[in-house]
């Protein structure tokens, strides 16, 4: 897994995202000098997360198929209903 480089300013500036959305290590540095590593710890709850919306993806589609529905017309009705406001 590769290691992102962020600066320590962006990285305490923008800390709930990369302790709830980093997903792999960071590299914190200051003046281009690594200080120090955050390892996230959530990786195995994200697979889990992935593989959940991967069934629940599924069980739609099967749904859609028995109720004879195409994408393409489930678009076109979001489309037609977003234009609307």
């Amino acid at each position: 897994m590769e290691t992102i480089k962020v600066g320590i300013r962006e990285f305490r500036s923008q800390l709930p995202h990369y302790l709830l959305d980093a997903g792999q290590p960071l590299a914190i540095t200051r003046h281009g000098e690594t200080i120090g590593y955050y390892i996230p710890s959530r990786e195995t709850e994200r697979l889990a997360e992935v593989e959940s919306l991967k069934v629940a993806a599924s069980k739609l589609d099967a749904l859609l198929k028995a109720a004879q529905v195409d994408e393409e017309s489930v678009i076109a009705e979001f489309n037609s209903k977003r234009h609307q406001k």
